[in-house]
């Protein structure tokens, strides 16, 4: 009867699904990639509010992103150059542009010396990295930032900006967008323009990177047949898991990846979440005539009470994603694309929502946890972290060196 007893465990133990067996992981282990890893987050939005006065050495009781939380984990970060569309009108884009890159350099750098250094190459990141220090890079959000101009795209890369996302939720004069695809009062091109082929091409020859995070579809597929160099989708997610527009196909993440390019995998829920995706939207949906009427009111106080009031219902409503859909964005993208073609970019302080177990930079130790957990292993982890980022970021150092010597492009829209 015993016997009988040994051979059902036994047989129990064989037939246990491998995906219940979570791999024992120590918190030396996690300690050690904390440690070893160059975390580098390619999108953060917090300089839209160093640009009025924030100091972000100082708690953010309202996002996600300060010195104390960053300290520790962070590698690297690329500071989000954020234009509105709204800056379009009146030709104040490169205004803004200006602002936001002296927010960087003067109120985060300048300001915090002994905890961030000024980067702008790979080797710039690495070498921060052993000083302990964070690299503070910049990318540029919202094409319309050069204002048509290949002069300004020029300048922007002279004072220390690596990338630029081609378009945001707006469609501008040379690239379509994937924010205003399906109206019809917007003039759309079918992608690229000419003269928007002959800005990735500049920027190739400069080394800045090409984003495609925000575009819509073909203007994805004609930077991509246009580039030379790898291209980034700096915080975007997957199609497959979230049907979301802002995210990927599985076609594209595949076209990226073979061109040696790296999805960096947003935080913000409606990426992570289909659940919380169609929650939301219903919910907004709900609550539009409460929203119009807050926005509506004059007395500053009394809107923001009004829309705290409401955004504190969505939270109530709405549960937020989580750590483990972090992980299967992750997992899809690395099943689809490789291992080698994955990243990071939080999109912290740019989202209103995202999981409460990966709010900040010092929780990314849980997330290194559940990577060990579900089988990757440190080297695995410090590719996507990092690694993964630095290898396309020298791809397009070196592409540019090639490229040296080659005239400027002239900066005439009217080719277009």
């Amino acid at each position: 009867m015993m016997r009988r007893v040994y051979s059902f465990v036994a047989l129990s133990l064989l037939v246990l699904p491998l995906a219940a067996q979570k791999r024992k992981v120590t918190q030396a282990e996690v300690d050690r990639i904390t440690r070893e890893a160059i975390l580098i987050d390619t999108h953060n939005d917090i300089p839209s509010r160093t640009v009025d006065g924030y100091d972000i050495a100082t708690p953010n009781t309202e996002g996600q992103t300060d010195l104390p939380r960053m300290k520790g984990s962070l590698g690297a970060e690329f500071f989000a150059v954020y234009v509105s569309a709204d800056y379009v009108n009146g030709n104040h884009s490169a205004n803004r542009a200006l602002q936001m890159i002296d927010t960087v350099r003067t109120d985060v750098v300048a300001r915090h010396p002994n905890d961030f250094v000024f980067a702008t190459t790979a080797s710039d990141i690495v070498r921060a990295h052993k000083e302990h220090k964070i690299a503070a890079l910049m990318g540029i959000e919202g094409g319309h930032a050069i204002e048509d101009s290949l002069r300004l795209l020029r300048d922007y890369y002279a004072l220390g900006v690596r990338y630029m996302t081609l378009t945001h939720f707006n469609t501008n004069n040379w690239a379509d967008s994937q924010g205003d695809i399906d109206n019809p009062k917007i003039t759309h091109h079918n992608g690229l323009t000419p003269f928007g082929k002959d800005v990735v091409r500049e920027m190739n020859r400069l080394g800045m990177m090409v984003d495609i995070s925000h575009t819509a579809d073909k203007t994805f597929w004609d930077a991509l047949a246009t580039s030379t160099a790898p291209l980034i989708a700096s915080h975007s997610g997957c199609r497959a898991v979230v049907n979301y527009t802002r995210n990927m196909t599985d076609e594209m993440i595949k076209a990226l990846a073979d061109k040696d390019g790296v999805v960096q995998i947003n935080f913000g829920c409606e990426f992570l979440s289909q659940r919380y995706y169609d929650e939301s939207k219903q919910f907004q949906a709900s609550m539009r005539d409460q929203y119009t009427a807050a926005r509506k009111i004059e007395d500053p106080a009394a809107k923001t009470a009004a829309l705290d009031k409401l955004h504190a219902a969505f939270k109530e409503k709405v549960a937020p994603a989580t750590l483990a859909d972090v992980v299967a964005q992750i997992d899809h993208a690395v099943k689809v694309g490789g291992v080698d073609h994955v990243g990071i970019g939080t999109d912290f302080d740019g989202v209103s929502c995202v999981p409460s177990d990966l709010d900040s930079y010092n929780k990314f130790p849980a997330l290194t946890r559940a990577l060990l957990e579900k089988g990757y292993s440190a080297q695995d982890i410090k590719k996507i972290y990092g690694g993964n980022l630095l290898r396309v970021m020298r791809a397009v150092e070196q592409r540019a060196r090639e490229l040296k010597g080659t005239p400027a492009i002239e900066s005439d829209v009217a080719k277009k």
